[in-house]
């Protein structure tokens, strides 16, 4: 065997690594996904996409950060753990231009408490922890705002509030929100505050059941779906459409209400 050879063989097998390709013809897309319920929802379209001709690999990361950083280097080739406001917010904190290319599910965010059974059980004074994840603020001060304990100043974009848009406080409630979003629900279990704001994946990580033992739950018609992310150069990627294909489809919908009873609602 000659130099030559040798040479354009390496090369070739190198081109194919680069492009996802595995010596049994199938495409290798890698995806950063949360714990619950992203990668569980993920392993669950594997079979389909395998049909497809494509090799499903989920990375689970437990943070909000590192997925995106990585989407955006090429490490990834896609992430599934955010919604809109979110990944909107990112991009515009980090120069990024990761865009979505597809809603899959929404995860209603809740309060939950030991201390009262009802949000309007609230006593005057009442602390309220809620996670440093800016772009929930909204999701947040809406559910208080439909239970009628606050107001909101004119104009405010829910999309966009914070704290600071809060007009009325009927009762005087202290908002608390420097706490990472994964340690919500040891806040919880520890009994620390009146009440607890807990992201729906991070709930159900926790064996807690949002629909039963939330206090307030987001509405179904909320605008907070989790999607698929990509770097714009993998806008038109086959294999990244049929991965969308497939969490969208009837059968993912019918197995997403079945699995998490409410806890998670396939995206409209």
């Amino acid at each position: 065997m000659n130099k030559k050879f040798i040479f354009s063989f390496l090369f070739l097998t190198l081109l194919l690594a680069g492009c996802g390709k595995k010596s049994n013809g199938m495409t290798t897309l890698t995806i950063g996904a949360s714990n619950m319920p992203h990668a569980e929802i993920l392993d669950h379209v594997k079979p389909m996409l395998a049909k497809e001709g494509i090799d499903l690999k989920v990375k689970v990361f437990q943070d909000y950060v590192m997925p995106n950083k990585a989407t955006e280097s090429g490490d990834l080739d896609a992430n599934y753990f955010q919604h809109k406001p979110f990944l909107d917010n990112w991009d515009k904190q980090n120069n990024g231009d990761l865009i979505s290319v597809g809603n899959v599910h929404l995860e209603p965010i809740g309060v939950y408490s030991k201390q009262v059974k009802k949000l309007t059980d609230l006593k005057k004074g009442s602390t309220v922890l809620v996670s440093n994840s800016i772009s929930d603020y909204g999701r947040v001060l809406t559910i208080f705002k439909d239970a009628g304990l606050i107001t909101l100043k004119k104009g405010t974009d829910v999309a966009t509030a914070n704290f600071a848009d809060i007009k009325t406080n009927k009762l005087n409630l202290v908002f608390k929100h420097t706490y990472e979003p994964k340690l919500m629900s040891d806040l919880y279990e520890n009994n620390e505050g009146s009440a607890i704001i807990i992201n729906a994946n991070y709930a159900v990580e926790a064996g807690l059941n949002p629909t039963k033992q939330a206090i307030a739950l987001e509405r179904s018609t909320s605008s907070y779906a989790n999607l698929v992310a990509v770097a714009p150069k993998n806008k038109d990627n086959p294999a990244i459409k049929k991965l969308v294909k497939a969490l969208q489809s009837k059968k993912t919908r019918e197995w997403i209400l079945n699995k998490y009873k409410g806890a998670v609602i396939p995206a409209k």
